[in-house]
This record gives structure tokens, C-alpha cells and sequence, in this order.
């Protein structure tokens, strides 16, 4: 059976998609957009950006009751991967101990025109 998660801190899909779901004591989270809920906006720059997606996450895992110390498998997309050190600076700020298994690529562009979007799998 499978549970739609839904935070009102992070913001809502903008298509036809689940901000998360949970299967199986599995969190799959969406990719997630730069943008702060409360404002609309998106931030500017790889490291505000990588600062908010992972913000959102933070919050569509506490909505679940997680942290992002469940999280086990990230993926990270870049605009470019002249971004990769901005992007990871900040990413490191976001885990304690044992860091979740990773990747990273550049892509062609990305929703919005954003620099940064991340989603994860997390576990219970």
C-alpha cells in the first residue's frame, strides 16, 4: 500500500506528481525545486538553492515523522557542474555522521531555469 505525503512547508507539484511517497517504510521524495513555500520565490545561487531543496526535503520528511538521517540515496541535478562545489558545500552541512549513497549530474536545464534540484529515498 502506498501513503501520499504532502507538506505545506515545501512547495506544492507543479504537475501531475506527489511531493512524496511512502511504500513499504520507503520514502521516495520528489525532486525538489528551490523555491520557499511561504514566499513563492525561488533563491538565487547554486548554495541558496542547494540550501533550499534540501530545506524542502527536511520538511516533507518531517511531515512523515523522518529526519534527514533516514534519508539513504540522494540525486542531485545541476544546471551545470560548474556548480558541483557550491552545491556540495552546503549538501555537507545537511548530515551528520554517515553520509546517504549519491549522485550528481548535469543536466540540459532544469524546471524554472533553477541551477539546483535534489530528491532522495529515505527509509523508516
Amino acid at each position: 500500500m502506498k501513503k501520499v505525503i504532502c507538506s505545506q512547508k515545501a512547495p506544492g507539484a507543479i504537475g501531475p506528481y506527489s511531493q512524496a511517497i511512502e511504500a513499504n517504510g520507503m520514502i521516495f521524495v520528489s525532486g525538489q525545486l528551490p523555491i520557499d513555500a511561504a514566499t513563492g520565490k525561488m533563491a538565487e545561487g547554486a548554495e541558496a538553492q542547494a540550501r533550499q531543496s534540501l530545506e524542502n526535503i527536511k520538511h516533507i520528511l518531517g511531515e512523515a515523522g523522518l529526519t534527514m538521517a533516514n534519508i539513504v540515496k540522494t540525486t542531485v541535478f545541476l544546471e551545470d557542474m560548474s556548480l558541483f562545489a557550491d552545491m556540495n558545500k552546503v549538501y555537507a552541512t545537511y548530515f551528520d555522521g554517515d553520509f546517504p549513497a549519491r549522485s550528481a549530474v548535469a543536466v540540459k536545464a532544469l524546471p524554472k531555469d533553477a541551477l539546483v534540484e535534489i530528491e532522495c529515498i529515505a527509509v523508516r
